[in-house]
């Protein structure tokens, strides 16, 4: 397919972006040609100036108003070269704001499996590079080709039509060769332009792991090596920017190379023309003038090809990105579910991440009522942090397995079901925003009591007043300025600041000693009374409470009850329980002994 409709059909396909900036467009471009068509008679006047210069009765009067003729089209073209500017150019900006809005959106749509395979630095190349290179080709591709078209069109009617058909034949035949070479090098562009951008994103990739996992790379001396690879992958990107370069190095030259034939045959056949008296001096200037106003746009056809590729080849990249669709499907009747209660069904739930692989969950079932307490429990890898994934529906479950208030999971608005649920996750996220912030998440709108309340609840709110701005403390990157059990609590904050019908801990309070542990258990029985919680967690004491207890291995519910049931039950429970009584006992002794 020709490199021009690819880039076509790839922009077309955000056509609905686009359709509200064609007024400014239109006026941009109008303004463009009429700046053009001023381009295209100044030739004339120069012709007519020399015309008078070299004819009788020459006189500063009869040139003067030649003269004033060029200043007033030099300032009408300055006046609308600012008109399409700010109107082209501010319409491609626009584009680009909704188009970044529109993939940051699709992306934050997209189902948490897809962000599994797919590399950090890829999605930050779409966002940059890509979204860069697709507002260029509807910033000065899409002036470029009309002001290239419009003056290679209207130049050469004129040059055949107003002054010579002879000489304009015989100094155009070289040009149609740039043509043919702007084809196939428009093709080698694009699919290089690919590979830059895979370089680019390898490149961001790299960079960006590293900042993130600085403290592991410093912790193991690996600056050196880690240089190493980012070097490597520094070069590779500067190796595919120079295979796009070699190409489009030779646009400029074979186009002057080009012109400078079509220039050098007018040179010599015009002056002859003239000398034999079949064209006059102003007549020979104003070719001359046209055939070097016609090296421009030919030399911006060029350019635009190189620009409209790079688009395309982004486009393509955006577009493949904007065809992913998420896993977790809403159905168009989907149920709303404003005030969930709270209860919870699981019927025979078996569930595997991918096809072909082992399931994670085997025929898991169990009912929790409004108000109750499920603790969940089990080695790693037994699947507990999967059933909490499948609760809040970042993976969908197979339909008729998880009930809500008793509607099926998968009938329910997402958007109802993941608001009903406060959740803590094993690794507890923080933005680099303030600490207040961050508890405040998923209720922009709580006020600094709602925030200290839940902060007081998650036992964290005496750690945060000692910090010298308090809750305005800044947590850093992932909240690297706390301690691992201080980034938790303050994840149970803001899960409880929403005051949600049901609370899922997913072993977040793996970092809490016991005391801090046993604290924020009794805060959460006070204050969520009619309340449903989900707790996650490796340690018997902190689901020991709960109304139903389930022990998963290698995905399947081995033994369910009460804590004291379980322990009389004298099974895989009483064994850890035991084991674990007698570790806080050592503890304690060592504690002692020190």
């Amino acid at each position: 397919m020709p490199g021009g409709l690819q880039a076509i059909r790839q922009f077309l396909k955000i056509r609905d972006l686009v359709r509200p900036e064609l007024r400014f467009y239109v006026l941009g471009l109008t303004a463009l040609v009429l700046a053009d068509l001023l381009q295209l008679i100044t030739p004339q006047i120069l012709r007519l100036f020399v015309d008078t210069v070299t004819g009788p009765g020459a006189s500063m009067p009869k040139l003067l108003p030649y003269a004033l003729a060029m200043v007033v089209a030099g300032v009408l073209i300055l006046a609308l070269r600012f008109f399409w500017r700010t109107n082209c150019f501010g319409a491609s900006r626009r584009i680009e704001y909704r188009l970044r809005r529109k993939l940051f959106g699709h992306l934050t749509g997209l189902s948490a499996n897809f962000f599994n395979h797919q590399k950090v630095g890829d999605l930050m190349a779409h966002a940059t590079n890509d979204v860069q290179a697709v507002r260029m080709s509807f910033a000065m591709g899409v002036v470029a080709s009309v002001d290239s078209s419009f003056l290679i069109v209207s130049t050469v009617i004129i040059m055949f039509s107003a002054i010579s058909p002879s000489l304009s034949l015989v100094a155009l035949l070289p040009l149609p060769l740039s043509a043919i070479v702007a084809g196939s090098l428009g093709r080698m562009i694009h699919r290089r332009f690919v590979k830059v951008q895979a370089a680019f994103a390898d490149m961001t990739d790299d960079v960006q792991e590293n900042f993130s996992g600085i403290r592991v790379v410093k912790g193991f001396a690996q600056e050196d090596p880690e240089l190493a690879k980012f070097l490597a992958r520094s070069r590779a990107y500067v190796g595919r920017n120079m295979e796009l370069i070699r190409v489009w190095g030779l646009f400029d030259p074979l186009v002057d190379a080009i012109g400078g034939i079509s220039f050098a045959i007018a040179t010599a056949y015009g002056g002859y023309l003239v000398l034999m008296g079949h064209l006059q001096l102003g007549e020979y200037v104003a070719f001359l003038y046209y055939l070097g106003l016609l090296r421009g746009p030919m030399a911006g056809a060029g350019w635009v090809i190189n620009v409209l590729q790079r688009g395309a080849a982004s486009m393509e990249r955006l577009n493949r990105l904007f065809e992913v669709q998420s896993e977790i499907r809403e159905p168009k009747d989907a149920i709303a579910l404003p005030q969930a209660r709270g209860a919870i069904s699981v019927r025979s739930l078996t569930f595997a991440y991918e096809p072909g692989l082992p399931p994670a969950l085997r025929d898991v079932s169990f009912d929790l009522e409004p108000g109750q307490t499920l603790g969940v429990i089990g080695p790693i890898g037994s699947g507990k942090s999967t059933l909490a994934n499948l609760l809040i529906r970042a993976y969908d479950a197979p339909p008729g397995t998880i009930f809500l208030d008793g509607h099926p999971l998968e009938s329910l608005r997402v958007e109802d079901v993941r608001a009903a649920c406060g959740y803590a996750p094993q690794d507890a996220f923080l933005f680099s925003e303030t600490i207040a912030e961050n508890i405040a998440f998923a209720r922009p709108d709580a006020d600094r009591g709602n925030v200290e309340r839940a902060a007081r609840q998650a036992a964290v709110h005496d750690n945060i007043v000692e910090f010298p701005q308090g809750y305005d403390t800044l947590v850093g990157e992932r909240g690297v300025t706390l301690s691992g059990g201080q980034k938790q609590r303050v994840a149970i904050a803001r899960a409880l600041v929403q005051d949600p019908a049901i609370l899922l801990l997913d072993d977040s309070l793996s970092a809490v000693d016991t005391q801090t542990e046993a604290q924020i258990l009794a805060a959460l029985r006070k204050e969520r009374k009619g309340r449903t919680n989900v707790i996650i967690a490796h340690r018997i004491s902190a689901i020991s409470h709960a109304d139903l207890i389930l022990f998963l291995e290698d995905g399947q519910v081995v033994e369910r009850g009460r804590h004291q049931d379980l322990l009389r039950l004298g099974g895989r429970y009483k064994d850890l329980y035991d084991r674990q009584l007698l570790e806080e006992r050592i503890l304690h002794r060592a504690e002692e002994g020190a």
